[in-house]
């Protein structure tokens, strides 16, 4: 179990999370200076604030630091808890792209990947060095933001091989007890799944870790689709935590913030509950492979409830709510 489950799972995580790093950090180098900016005066309505948190996140590949920037500017006094509903409900729609990349099964183009993103790194990196290149000296300034692009596209090279590395372990897993206990236990109560995804995201900090590692079971057929779905709405719950770690010692209208993200993505996984052989259906309707259809479902659910809970940002009650420090 030990070298055919933990090792490659903990090499395959770690890998995962550098490339998810390494695409967040080098992102924000190219989007930082505009970031806060633009999500200070691009949300006057819930709708404008939903498609900013969109694009941020989608740009940022991560919805937990696009929700985490939002609460420290609202702590700072920048932004008002109620311009941020919308952003919270862009970032479930913006963080699809990543678990949509995924579902694409690129692992095969990870090397590839990764040797073009160091070449341009590389060449880029040469034009800094005068006694290397000297005549391409006055291009350096204009090359950073293609250097930062190649750790982009590296960081998501090593996010594949991660996930690769990570559902690897599907065999083994799928013959240890526990694994079956825990498929058992969910064939009775899809709660067991919800569950299991919460937990696992808020240990590790990553839905899409935990969804690539959904992706990777249900393709081999080692777990049913609508358990792996129930996961899913489980991992959207979980990713929450981190958010609330960050509204601890704030303002009041920080921890709204944190505690409006935790109400849509609760009241999102129980409002779709009773509909999961529904949306097991419209998944399989939509994508052929099974890593495709966990995609397609975690798409559909954050898209629809965002918008169904859109509405509601337009509330008096919730529009004039401004908590004081």
């Amino acid at each position: 179990m030990l070298q055919s489950i933990l090792i490659p799972m903990l090499l395959g995580f770690s890998i995962f999370m550098c490339g998810m790093k390494l695409m967040e950090l080098a992102l924000h180098q190219l989007a930082g200076p505009y970031l806060t900016m633009m999500l200070r005066r691009s949300t006057a309505t819930p709708v404008h604030g939903l498609a900013i948190g969109t694009a941020t996140t989608a740009f940022l590949q991560s919805s937990t630091a696009v929700t985490v920037i939002s609460i420290g500017l609202v702590n700072a006094g920048l932004l008002t808890f109620p311009r941020t509903l919308g952003i919270i409900l862009g970032t479930n729609i913006g963080t699809c792209l990543t678990t949509e990349l995924i579902g694409l099964n690129l692992n095969k183009l990870a090397i590839p990947i990764m040797i073009v993103s160091i070449g341009v790194w590389l060449l880029t990196a040469l034009t800094g060095e005068v006694k290397l290149l000297p005549w391409l000296r006055h291009l350096a300034p204009k090359l950073n933001p293609i250097r930062s692009a190649s750790v982009v596209l590296c960081g998501f090279g090593l996010l594949l091989t991660g996930m690769a590395m990570m559902q690897s372990i599907g065999p083994a897993v799928q013959q240890s007890d526990m694994f079956n206990w825990f498929i058992g236990k969910a064939d009775d109560s899809l709660w067991w799944g919800i569950a299991a995804g919460a937990l696992l995201t808020a240990a590790v900090h990553s839905s899409a870790a935990v969804i690539g590692l959904v992706m990777g079971f249900t393709a081999i057929g080692a777990m049913p689709l609508e358990i792996g779905i129930a996961v899913v709405l489980g991992a959207n719950i979980g990713t929450c935590f981190t958010a609330m770690l960050a509204s601890i010692g704030g303002s009041k209208a920080g921890q709204y913030v944190a505690l409006s993200h935790v109400l849509l993505n609760a009241g999102g996984a129980l409002l779709f509950l009773p509909f999961l052989p529904e949306l097991s259906n419209l998944s399989e309707w939509l994508s052929e492979s099974p890593a495709g259809q966990i995609a397609r479902a975690q798409t559909v659910f954050n898209i629809l409830s965002s918008l169904l809970a859109l509405p509601f940002c337009y509330l008096p009650a919730l529009r004039g709510l401004d908590p004081q420090k």
